[in-house]
């Protein structure tokens, strides 16, 4: 199975999770799937009181500079660890 397949595939596997991920999963999940789709992070950091977009776009950076096949693999075996 191609990385691509692989990468389609834990996404449509962490949508069956029984129970919502903890915060900080959720936004691992969520940067790892930006940088891989979309790259690094551009525009403006969220302003101070929008609590949730902030912590988004703060992790999301976090991985700037990440190739798009190396956020993949790493969401792919995130999803493996949540999965079980």
């Amino acid at each position: 199975m191609s990385l691509d397949e692989q990468f389609a595939d834990a996404q449509k596997r962490v949508k069956t999770l029984s129970a919502a991920p903890p915060p900080e999963s959720l936004l691992k999940l969520y940067s790892l799937f930006k940088q891989a789709t979309v790259g690094d992070a551009t525009g403006k950091r969220p302003g101070m009181m929008d609590f949730r977009n902030r912590a988004k776009f703060d992790a999301w950076t976090s991985l700037k500079g990440t190739a798009s096949d190396a956020a993949k693999q790493q969401y792919v075996a995130f999803v493996d660890s949540l999965v079980g």
